[in-house]
């Protein structure tokens, strides 16, 4: 049932040409979706779609078609055109994943505001661009469904990712907001917040042309030691899928962040209250093995 839910739609994922964005776009073609890869490096996303796309070809069942676009989130405007276009190619457009993200963390008082503006740009407007390109479409056509990936920091505190975390928090607060606003006109909206997966941005630390923070923290270890193991993209991709299908609210994957994110909704002081010294013993190791 919740593979059927796709077969013959159109999407477009944001941020596909690699790690969760990917993973999604796969899941789509193979459940028979026509799906936009759309990221900024467009190599990648060309590259991307000619694999999904052989894949689908050479796949024992019929499956969908990949179509690549080098798409800059961060600007409205080019976003808007390219989801139109493809709306207007393809008949519509039934989904629309605000995927694209970066991290950047560090303590507050190590980062400056060039780090605190390129991450609201990236992870917060990016999303906000997305829903003003396909959110009037999907009003018109009377259906539709938006679904933002946010993370399980912006559900529980995140110290060390503030920057990132507080991004995520405000994708989560649009979401349910427009999820609420979006129902009279037939269009759905998901939130996604998927704990620890393992995808590129667990080793990429900020972006490069940023001023550096020496306390950065190595992402992978910290979020490994908080909530476990890596959880696989592809995997996550089938968990978001299936429960996009239901019109779940808020998606949470894997069952460790479901789990931490129950402890906090339980006990959010106990939570917040033994918070740093974990933090203060991730930290120490760290300078220790420097």
């Amino acid at each position: 049932m919740q593979r059927a839910h796709f077969n013959g739609a159109t999407a477009v994922v944001t941020g596909a040409a690699s790690g969760i964005g990917r993973s999604l776009a796969a899941e789509l073609v193979d459940r028979g979706a026509t799906v936009l890869v759309a990221d900024i490096d467009g190599d990648v996303a060309e590259a991307t779609a000619v694999d999904l796309q052989r894949r689908a070809d050479t796949g024992a069942r019929a499956h969908g078609s990949a179509l690549p676009a080098t798409v800059d989130v961060t600007d409205a405007g080019a976003l808007s055109q390219s989801v139109g276009r493809f709306a207007a190619e393809h008949g519509g457009l039934d989904f629309m994943f605000n995927n694209a993200g970066i991290a950047v963390g560090g303590e507050v008082s190590d980062l400056s505001l060039a780090h605190w503006r390129r991450v609201v740009d990236v992870n917060l407007m990016s999303v906000i661009h997305g829903v003003a390109a396909a959110y009037p479409l999907m009003i018109e056509q009377g259906r539709g469904h938006i679904v933002n990936t946010a993370s399980l920091s912006g559900l529980v505190p995140s110290p060390l990712l503030v920057p990132y975390s507080t991004t995520k928090h405000a994708v989560v607060g649009l979401s349910i907001g427009l999820r609420v606003e979006a129902a009279d006109h037939g269009v759905r909206v998901s939130v996604v917040c998927p704990g620890v997966i393992e995808t590129p941005l667990l080793d990429k630390g900020n972006p490069g042309d940023l001023p550096p923070a020496a306390s950065m923290p190595d992402i992978r270890d910290m979020l490994t030691q908080l909530i476990g193991t890596p959880y696989p993209a592809a995997a996550l991709a089938r968990d978001v899928l299936d429960r996009v299908a239901l019109n779940r609210p808020i998606i949470v994957a894997p069952r460790r962040a479901k789990a931490v994110w129950a402890a906090y909704r339980l006990a959010p002081g106990l939570l917040i209250d033994q918070s740093p010294r974990r933090i203060r013993s991730i930290t120490a190791r760290r300078a220790a093995d420097h």
